[in-house]
């Protein structure tokens, strides 16, 4: 009943000390080690190297390390097995915290404050309106963007969600496929993109998307924060919105190649905020005890939790 842990990029030590920890009745290896290959009925992973699941004949499941996993469907040589997301409170609350922060200082205008202090100006005379006068739109209505989406609401904001599926959340507008996508977009002051990716939704934050974004509210322009996956996003469309106007101010997680490379006209855009793809950073103990009950279950007979549709990507 061995796990392997399989990392492509990041230290596996940590995970592979908390994993011995949790599971001490079983032999818990990471790719490199000498192991038998049989042995192995659980993987956690991310962003694997191609094939290295494949010659694991009595592999039972696959664990994404993250809340995503599109890192997994890279490789062509991925096992038939069940896959199964990571859903933790740890992982889902720091994405809301991201979002929240974000959120506000688009809000409260933060951006031009730290530009008014580098040149010691001391400036107010800006309208700043309220939260409920915001019109916040969360693409991606799943257990990270119905949460956001809830705190958002407590905080004043009057929000509204977007998926591809019709959802329900209780209190907030909800809007799903390609015929109301515009609709939530026209109603939209600030857009936070939570979407999985997918072949559906590869390159959906596009210059036409962004244009459809509400022209009427209380803000300057519109606002976008991207903490979904790089790929959602067309950067050279997406800098020729904040150029044009068309954006106000963008807030990017992730892009569509990572590292940054040093290149990049987003790096010294005024009006980019960056973050190292760590809005919603994995903590080794919290994603290593949900994991750890997972592996329980299936050796309990029960169900897996969080299953991935290979049809949908997510």
């Amino acid at each position: 009943m061995t796990l392997l842990v399989a990392l492509g990029s990041g230290d596996p030590d940590p995970w592979v000390k908390q994993f011995r920890v949790l599971l001490p009745d079983r032999p818990i290896v990471k790719l490199g080690d000498n192991y038998d290959p049989s042995a192995v009925e659980f993987s956690m992973t991310w962003y694997h190297p191609a094939g290295s699941l494949a010659h694991l004949p009595n592999l039972k499941a696959v664990f994404s390390l993250g809340a995503g996993v599109d890192h997994l469907f890279r490789d062509p040589h991925l096992p038939d097995v069940a896959i199964a997301r990571v859903v933790d409170p740890d992982l889902t609350n720091r994405m809301s915290e991201y979002v929240m922060l974000h959120t506000l200082s688009i809000l409260r205008q933060m951006r031009r404050y730290r530009s008014q202090q580098s040149i010691k100006n001391w400036s107010d005379d800006d309208f700043q309106p309220a939260a409920t006068d915001v019109r916040v739109g969360i693409m991606g209505l799943g257990v990270l963007g119905s949460d956001a989406a809830r705190k958002l609401k407590l905080m004043g904001f009057n929000v509204a969600g977007w998926s591809r599926s019709a959802k329900s959340l209780d209190g907030i507008q909800c809007f799903s496929g390609d015929a109301e996508l515009s609709d939530f977009l026209a109603r939209t002051d600030i857009l936070i993109v939570l979407l999985p990716l997918t072949d559906e939704t590869r390159g959906i934050i596009n210059k036409k998307l962004l244009k459809g974004l509400a022209r009427d509210g209380r803000v300057a322009a519109p606002s976008l924060i991207n903490a979904g996956r790089g790929h959602l996003q067309i950067e050279t469309e997406l800098l020729e919105c904040l150029d044009d106007g068309t954006l106000h101010e963008a807030v990017l997680d992730v892009f569509q190649t990572e590292p940054l490379p040093e290149t990049s006209r987003l790096w010294a855009h005024p009006r980019v905020t960056i973050t190292p793809h760590n809005a919603s950073v994995s903590d080794p103990i919290a994603i290593a005890n949900a994991i750890a009950a997972q592996i329980r279950r299936v050796e309990k007979g029960e169900a897996l939790l969080n299953t991935v549709s290979r049809k949908k990507g997510y």
